[in-house]
């Protein structure tokens, strides 16, 4: 099956060619980047500020969300086909996932750009990026693989792969700096970017009543987590209602088809009456607004960690995917906040602990407990300071020497 690239609007509609037109970057350095989810499409977004904010005319073009193509990125493909996660997962989409490769690989060896980077994505962008060094195109991944919490075996793989690693996580630079890997510890983009925490803010712009109680839901940004999750989060709301009825319920969705699988869950459950209000993004606002959160195990564990919400971590995956990733794993967590604090500091609640009864249980026990939000809250404050940087800066300082 050949598959095409979904060219951007400015570009005319009958190219099929997958190679860029130099004529259509005004001779300025060219940066290809290739991010492969939501949470890549933010810190691409984020990275390509940092750039921008240098004062360099810089053109990026690869695989890019909405959120870059805001900044201007131009996008060859649709990066919702990427955003797969999972061994079992990644099947379905393997083939079209494998076309889209090589014909990225032979767009960017046919007009070489200046820069590649690989934000995150690393099943993808490693090998990509291996086949462009060896051609003598520079290559930086943003996002080193976690290599400190499972497969440690990639490291070898970033060595051939990348000329520079940026690096989020404090932790990971001495991992990086014993294996001889080039890389540099720039903070965690979120930590830089996103405001102070402000409850009264966020529920002033999302219109909420001050004094109700809210939960926040976020069942994931990929349509496999939804179509994984969608129900439980529901049949937990149906719980949660029965023991505190008054309580309001948040779910920022990434997309226009998570949106649309979320409200056939909804249509499904027949759950017209419960109090859910799905917004189109605003998943920062949601989770500044609410006072505690159920959140699909991901980066969004990251943000709600940043933006002070005490949540519960939850996630499903088909039986093998896990079996595949507990056999891999070298920590006893998965959410963000307990990697970073190095022990459990947030429930999590796994594959089959993932029931609607448990989940309920442990948001309610946030919800009464004002003392354990304290202690919660505490902890990511001490976290957030260990992730700020000035991370534009720091981005811009590495990257300097391919552009000028």
């Amino acid at each position: 099956m050949r598959v095409m690239p979904r060219i951007a609007a400015s570009r005319a509609a009958h190219t099929s060619s997958l190679t860029p037109r130099t004529s259509q970057f005004n001779s300025r350095p060219r940066i290809a980047i290739v991010a492969g989810e939501s949470s890549g499409d933010l810190l691409g977004s984020l990275l390509i500020e940092a750039v921008q904010a240098t004062g360099l005319a810089v053109e990026f073009y690869g695989i890019a969300g909405p959120r870059m193509q805001g900044r201007g990125a131009r996008t060859l493909y649709d990066m919702e086909t990427l955003a797969v996660r999972g061994y079992v997962e990644a099947l379905s989409n393997l083939r079209r996932i494998l076309a889209i490769r090589r014909g990225l690989k032979r767009a960017l060896l046919a007009a070489p750009p200046r820069l590649f980077i690989g934000v995150d994505a690393p099943d993808f962008n490693l090998t990509l990026e291996i086949a462009l060094r060896r051609a003598g195109i520079p290559t930086v991944q943003f996002v080193g693989p976690s290599v400190w919490g499972w497969r440690r075996s990639r490291l070898e793989r970033v060595r051939r792969a990348a000329t520079h690693t940026l690096l989020i996580f404090p932790f990971e630079e001495e991992l990086y700096r014993r294996a001889g890997i080039p890389a540099t510890y720039v903070g965690h983009p979120l930590a830089h970017a996103l405001p102070s925490p402000d409850r009264a803010s966020a529920r002033a712009r999302l219109g909420l009543q001050a004094g109700d109680e809210y939960v926040a839901l976020l069942p994931g940004s990929r349509r496999s987590e939804i179509k994984a999750l969608g129900r439980l989060y529901i049949d937990t709301v149906r719980r949660i209602l029965a023991e505190r009825p008054g309580v309001r319920f948040l779910v920022p969705l990434a997309s226009r088809r998570t949106r649309d699988l979320f409200e056939q869950a909804v249509n499904q459950c027949d759950a017209h009456e419960l109090p859910l209000r799905i917004l189109y993004g605003h998943a920062h606002d949601a989770l500044q607004a609410a006072d505690v959160a159920l959140v699909a195990s991901g980066t969004a564990t990251l943000e709600a960690l940043l933006l002070d919400c005490p949540h519960v971590i939850t996630y499903r995956v088909p039986w093998l995917t896990y079996q595949i990733m507990k056999r891999q794993a070298y920590l006893p967590y998965v959410g963000m906040p307990n990697i970073l604090a190095g022990r459990f500091i947030v429930p999590e609640l796994l594959q089959s602990d993932a029931r609607p009864e448990t989940l309920a249980a442990a948001l309610l026990s946030l919800l009464t407990d004002a003392q354990a939000r304290r202690r919660m809250r505490n902890e990511f404050a001490q976290l957030r300071a260990s992730l700020k940087r000035d991370t534009p800066r720091l981005i811009a300082e590495v990257l300097a020497p391919y552009l000028t």
